[in-house]
């Protein structure tokens, strides 16, 4: 059995370690481009290896996936996964703002057993067990009832005229971040229509689905983690009474930008 509370104090640590860079405390950061427009810094890396290594001593069984290290396929070998965005939300963090989290889930038989979501520079630590729910500073999470698509509460900067019917709520650069905010019923949905990462969202969809969010791919299908292609198409994240409307409005879009 893990040490929950060593595994926490590990999550909490590796915040720690990031906000101590964090330009918003004044610190001057090292900053460059993976690739275009997609930055890192030198924090990035920092949390990265404290994690690996302190991750790797308290489960060493587990696989390994994250965003800033080199994939090794042996982590397919296992029934166990260290998943981890040492800072999601990067371009909130090197801009100085608060929009940015450490990311850690441990993924078993293709699922999220557990997952943490730090976020020093806005005070909140967010946990969820696989059947046991969720929580946000110690405050249990309820995710959002809303039962009507029109008027959904919705994360982002704008809106494309076809959504035009639902309400455009602040969002963090980081995906996690705007994913717990349906966990927490401070949103009712959250899409995205494009290929992404499962180091982004595994400790996020499972704080979401133990408050009782609906959380598949942007078909309306499961989630698997752990994949030879650690990529899923799309995200959809709701109030479970609206997922199949939300399913059926992007459904031509997604097919479309899917290919």
């Amino acid at each position: 059995m893990i040490d929950r509370q060593r595994l926490e104090d590990i999550v909490r640590e590796a915040g720690r370690i990031a906000f101590d860079s964090w330009p918003g405390n004044g610190h001057a950061l090292e900053v460059w481009e993976k690739s275009h427009n997609n930055p890192v810094s030198a924090a990035d890396l920092a949390v990265d290896n404290f994690l690996r290594r302190e991750l790797g001593l308290l489960l060493p069984s587990a696989g390994w996936l994250s965003e800033e290290t080199t994939d090794a396929p042996e982590r397919l070998a296992g029934g166990l996964l260290w998943l981890v965005d040492p800072i999601d939300g990067t371009r909130d963090f090197i801009r100085g703002m608060d929009g940015w989290a450490v990311s850690v889930a441990l993924v078993s038989a293709g699922r999220p057993l557990l997952g943490m979501l730090h976020a020093p520079a806005r005070q909140e630590f967010w946990h969820a067990e696989a059947g046991q729910g969720s929580w946000r500073n110690g405050e249990r999470l309820v995710a959002s009832s809303r039962t009507q698509l029109a008027g959904s509460r919705v994360p982002g900067d704008h809106l494309p005229p076809e959504d035009h019917d639902l309400t455009l709520v602040a969002k963090p650069n980081s995906i996690a971040l705007r994913i717990a905010m349906v966990a927490a019923d401070e949103a009712d949905l959250l899409a995205t229509l494009r290929w992404g990462w499962e180091w982004d969202i595994g400790a996020a969809a499972l704080i979401a689905r133990e408050a009782g969010a609906a959380v598949t791919d942007a078909f309306g299908g499961p989630l698997n983690y752990n994949k030879a292609d650690p990529r899923a198409f799309g995200l959809l994240v709701t109030a479970p009474a609206i997922h199949g409307a939300a399913v059926a409005r992007l459904a031509d879009r997604a097919r479309e930008l899917a290919g």
